[in-house]
C-alpha cells in the first residue's frame, strides 16, 4: 500500500540567525553575515531565515537605502543561497515604480525568487508614511511544506494571518521588534500557533539600533499545540532545527477545529 501524500513529505531543516544589524550600513552587515554563516552554518539546511530589514535595520530613510530589485543585497542573497544550496529568506528595502517596500525576498538557490511586501505598517513608528503596503498574501513552497509569508508588526492581526482551510503548514514572521514588547511577542506567536494548527517560527534581531531601540531577540519556533521547539532570548544565535510534517498532520487530525473556523473574506486582498 502507498503511504498517503502527507507522509511522503520529509522533515524541514531550518537555520535561523537571530543577527546583530549595523545600522543603515548595507556594506557592513552582508560582510557580517557572510561570516557567521561561513563559521555557523556546519550541516546541510533547507532554509536559512534572517530578520526583519537584515541589510539596514529597521530605518525610515527609505530614500537613502533603498535598492531596485536584483540589486547588492538580492545578489548576496542569490550568492548564498547557491552557496548553501537552500533557501534564504529575510526583507530588505525596496524601490520599485517610484514606491518603497519592506519586501520579504524568499531567495531560492537557483535564483529565483517570490516576495512578499509588508501588508501592515507600523504607525506609531511612521513606517506608513515611508513605505506603501502590499495587499497581497503569500504561501511559498518548500520540500512539499506550504509556508505564509509575514513580517513583524502582522504578527499582531489574526484575521490577516488566519489559516483557511490548512492552506499553510507554517506561518514564518521575519521582525525588528523591540524589548520593551516582548510580551506581547512572546504570547502572540503561540497564540497564532494554536489558533492556526501550524508551526509558527518568529526571527528577530538583536542590539540596539540607530535610535537606541533595544532588541532582544526571543526568536522561537512553536509547534501547533504551543510547545517550544526552539527560543533564544538576548544574544546572537545561528541555529539549526528540524520539525516534522507528519506531526502536524496527526494534530490536525485528532484536534480538528480549523474544520469549525469561521469562513470570511478580506476585501481588496489578492491571493
Amino acid at each position: 500500500m502507498e503511504k498517503p501524500d502527507y507522509l511522503n513529505i520529509s522533515n524541514l531543516k531550518i537555520t535561523v540567525f537571530q543577527a546583530y544589524l549595523f545600522w543603515e550600513n548595507i556594506e557592513k552587515n552582508l560582510q557580517n553575515l557572510s561570516l557567521r554563516l561561513s563559521s555557523g552554518v556546519k550541516e546541510k539546511t533547507d532554509l536559512i531565515v534572517l530578520p526583519e530589514m537584515f541589510s539596514t535595520g529597521f530605518s525610515m530613510n527609505a530614500e537613502a537605502l533603498a535598492e531596485e530589485m536584483g540589486g547588492r543585497t538580492m545578489e548576496w542573497m542569490k550568492n548564498t543561497a547557491q552557496r548553501y544550496d537552500c533557501v534564504v529568506t529575510g526583507s530588505i528595502i525596496i524601490k520599485e515604480n517610484d514606491h518603497y517596500y519592506n519586501r520579504l525576498i524568499w531567495m531560492l538557490p537557483e535564483g529565483n525568487y517570490q516576495y512578499y511586501d509588508k501588508h501592515h505598517l507600523f504607525g506609531m513608528g511612521e513606517e506608513n508614511k515611508h513605505y506603501t503596503p502590499g495587499e497581497k498574501k503569500v504561501i511559498v513552497e518548500l520540500k512539499g511544506w506550504k509556508i505564509r509569508l509575514s513580517t513583524c508588526y502582522d504578527l499582531r492581526f489574526p484575521v490577516w494571518l488566519r489559516n483557511k482551510n490548512a492552506e499553510y503548514d507554517i506561518l514564518l514572521i521575519v521582525a525588528s521588534w523591540p524589548d520593551k514588547r516582548t510580551a506581547h511577542w512572546k504570547a502572540l506567536i503561540p497564540a497564532r500557533a494554536i489558533e492556526n494548527q501550524s508551526y509558527v517560527i518568529g526571527v528577530n534581531r538583536v542590539g540596539h539600533d540607530g535610535k537606541e531601540v533595544y532588541h532582544s531577540g526571543h526568536s522561537m519556533c512553536i509547534d501547533p499545540l504551543g510547545n517550544t521547539v526552539y527560543y533564544k532570548p538576548e544574544d546572537e544565535d545561528l541555529y539549526t532545527f528540524s520539525i516534522g510534517h507528519e506531526e502536524l498532520v496527526k494534530i490536525r487530525r485528532n484536534f480538528p477545529f480549523l474544520q469549525d473556523a469561521d469562513d470570511f473574506t478580506l476585501s481588496g486582498i489578492t491571493t
